[in-house]
């Protein structure tokens, strides 16, 4: 049988160092982050502390090949390492594996020219600065990039690039921003009118009106007014009217990276479920012995089952050159759903506790809520999902093609 669901040695060991690390560095350190990210001067160095003993333990950015500073883990890898890092608040920004910047080092990496590479991608990977991607509008439905309104005119050997994004994430401190644009009049497919820029920042016309707050608060995901920004070109990243292309690219495994990560906040909320389950009393006995509880606490097992399979399976086929996009919608659409519904279920079983500041739950709900239209909404992928079941049945007579395509 070829179907082994352990990891490779060198794997597992690295999973069980980033736990490790996350366990007897990051997760004690976390008041201290949370202080020296909110400017007050009790704390420095934290993050600079915890980022030199991420690279002493190579654990430093695992998604990035060795030649560029990082650990060279295929995707099955980096979901075992990314759902250990992400059972705590600041382990993905630690190891400098987190968005928008880590699917940003991925773009620079494949379509950068060597100039971009050396001058984007390095101080990227060395952790010395900050990026964003610049994509969803406003006034059209973010889901479909085709609509985009967002203009670039050539001027000479520049691009003068007027329009509206909003839901930046980063770009407040960002060096640089990856921005699409239309460029193209009648392109001969819709999806070949965009262009994706590199923006130095801080730039003349590139404007920060506000940092857009949502229902967990603010999260430096800003509104940006974008009037006569000059962009050489020299800074059009991976050619002319590539832009949605590039930005599909990017997405795919950028979304499986998101389930990754999502994985670990699963887990951590499921622990936290069963620990309130098994010690709270309550009419005679404990939660954990009442039907009702035990029912929210088999299905969050279910749920949390199937999404570590979803995740490692689309990993295994990025990693083998075989289509994933299918594989990848399907573990999006269920590992958001199953975040939401579990940190739900861990917020009833804690009642006025789970919805209190006094635990994390509570932030954890709200982050949770975005995870759904995040990266393309559900809706989205279920739709993409049943266009490829569809036509995988009219090629072939089944669909099996769009059901993982697996021997069963």
């Amino acid at each position: 049988m070829a179907i082994d669901f352990t990891f490779p040695p060198d794997v597992e060991e690295a999973r069980l160092r980033m736990r490790a690390f996350v366990d007897d560095d990051v997760r004690p350190s976390e008041e201290r982050l949370l202080a020296e990210a909110a400017g007050r001067a009790d704390w420095r160095g934290e993050l600079d502390r915890l980022r030199l003993r991420a690279r002493e333990l190579e654990l430093w950015m695992p998604h990035m090949p060795p030649e560029w500073g990082g650990a060279g883990l295929g995707p099955s890898a980096l979901a075992a390492v990314s759902a250990e890092a992400a059972k705590t608040r600041f382990g993905s920004y630690v190891i400098n594996c987190f968005a928008p910047d880590e699917g940003n080092m991925h773009t620079l990496l494949h379509w950068g020219t060597d100039d971009q590479k050396n001058r984007y991608l390095k101080p990227l990977c060395e952790g010395t600065t900050r990026s964003c991607f610049a994509m969803t509008e406003p006034e059209v439905a973010g889901s479909d990039p085709t609509l985009m309104r967002t203009r670039g005119v050539p001027h000479g050997d520049e691009w003068v690039i007027d329009g509206h994004k909003w839901f930046i994430s980063g770009a407040r401190g960002a060096s640089f921003a990856i921005l699409l644009a239309r460029t193209e009049d009648d392109p001969e497919v819709p999806q070949a009118a965009t262009t994706a820029f590199i923006v130095d920042l801080p730039a003349e016309g590139w404007d920060v009106v506000r940092d857009v707050e949502t229902m967990a608060g603010g999260h430096n995901h800003c509104e940006i007014r974008i009037e006569g920004l000059r962009v050489p070109d020299a800074n059009v990243l991976g050619g002319r009217g590539q832009g949605h292309r590039l930005g599909q690219y990017r997405l795919g495994p950028a979304r499986l990276a998101h389930c990754m990560r999502w994985l670990g906040q699963i887990e951590t909320a499921l622990d936290m479920m069963v620990a309130r389950a098994t010690g709270r009393y309550s009419h005679g006995s404990y939660l954990s012995e009442k039907q009702g509880i035990q029912w929210l606490i088999s299905e969050s097992a279910i749920e949390l089952y199937q999404a570590k399979l979803m995740v490692l399976h689309a990993a295994y086929r990025i990693e083998h050159g075989l289509d994933f996009l299918t594989e990848v919608s399907m573990a999006k659409h269920h590992v958001a759903t199953t975040l939401w519904n579990v940190v739900d279920r861990a917020v009833q079983v804690h009642g006025a506790l789970g919805y209190s500041k006094d635990s994390p739950l509570a932030d954890m709900l709200l982050q949770a809520r975005w995870s759904r239209f995040a990266d393309g909404a559900d809706e989205i992928h279920k739709w993409r999902v049943a266009e490829r079941v569809v036509e995988a049945w009219r090629r072939d007579g089944t669909t099996r093609a769009a059901t993982g395509d697996l021997p069963l």
